[in-house]
């Protein structure tokens, strides 16, 4: 009851002070490329539900149509602009949207789409059982990500065998052990790693 209390009052107050930010980031995606503002995709939330989870749009339209994963720094599916508020994380801003309506909170498992849920084993499924988060401590570990996949010569692969699986461990770990204290400790450290 807390955490929720904690994530609608700071969702909200997110929201109306970073109004302004949302205007300048929404006017450069928007008259830079063509698409809308906003990125809308399926993911799996709490109890295995499926929500829209929302975003700033990064990338070309329809980028997604090719590959779930961003691969490396440069991806050509980005955009200009869509790189900087990748960088900085800026994209992810409107979830503060999906925390507000209780879709996700401030801290949980990063909510991934259907197709890798699929392949969840039952322990994995676990990290089911709580809301998804904006930040997480296994993405914290993996910042790095897109960089790690560059690297591979099956990217795709690569995430499933090795950093979803990791991932995964990571917050099952982090859910034996949560409370509001650890998860405002991990905002801190995400805030320290961007």
């Amino acid at each position: 009851m807390a955490k929720r209390l904690f994530d609608i009052v700071f969702s909200l107050f997110g929201l109306l002070i970073l109004s302004w930010m949302f205007v300048i980031i929404a006017l450069a995606v928007g008259l830079t490329s063509k698409g809308g503002v906003f990125y809308r995709q399926k993911r799996v939330g709490r109890n295995n539900k499926d929500f829209v989870l929302y975003k700033f749009r990064s990338m070309c339209v329809n980028a997604d149509k090719g590959s779930l994963i961003t691969i490396g720094g440069r991806d050509s599916r980005i955009t200009k602009v869509g790189y900087f508020i990748r960088k900085f994380k800026l994209d992810e801003l409107p979830q503060l949207f999906n925390v507000l309506i209780g879709d996700m909170s401030f801290v949980g498992p990063r909510p991934e789409v259907r197709y890798y849920v699929d392949m969840y084993n039952e322990e994995q499924l676990k990290v089911l059982s709580v809301r998804p988060g904006i930040t997480d401590p296994a993405s914290i570990a993996y910042r790095n990500e897109n960089e790690l996949l560059e690297q591979q010569q099956n990217p795709k692969q690569y995430y499933i065998d090795v950093i979803m699986p990791d991932k995964l461990r990571i917050n099952l770990e982090y859910l034996q052990r949560r409370t509001l204290i650890s998860d405002i400790k991990v905002i801190f450290q995400t805030f320290l790693a961007i």
